[in-house]
């Protein structure tokens, strides 16, 4: 494994054991999510760059536009709980009841 898929893959999986295992505050696991789709957006340009190709070019700003509408939903949620409930812990939040 060449040490750029290693960088590639131990980001991902740091971001992926970040969304797991902090289960505290809602804007940590938005940050864990948008390094997961930032490593996933260099990936993905890194690897269209190597093969040349002009037709895998258009997927990367693809997954960028993805993650862009993500992180404006993921805050307006936050900005929602923290006005409802008054912090983003989400031991406070019963997402059943909203």
């Amino acid at each position: 494994m060449s040490p750029m898929y290693f960088s590639f893959t131990s980001a991902f999986i740091l971001g992926l054991m970040g969304l797991a295992l902090n289960r505290s505050h809602l804007l940590s696991a938005l940050l864990c999510l948008e390094g997961m789709m930032l490593t996933l957006f260099i990936a993905t340009a890194v690897w269209s760059l190597m093969l040349n190709s002009t037709s895998g070019s258009i997927i990367p700003m693809i997954l960028l536009t993805f993650s862009v509408c993500e992180a404006s939903a993921g805050l307006a949620i936050l900005v929602a709980a923290s006005r409802s409930h008054g912090s983003d812990n989400l031991q406070n939040l019963n997402l059943l009841q909203c």
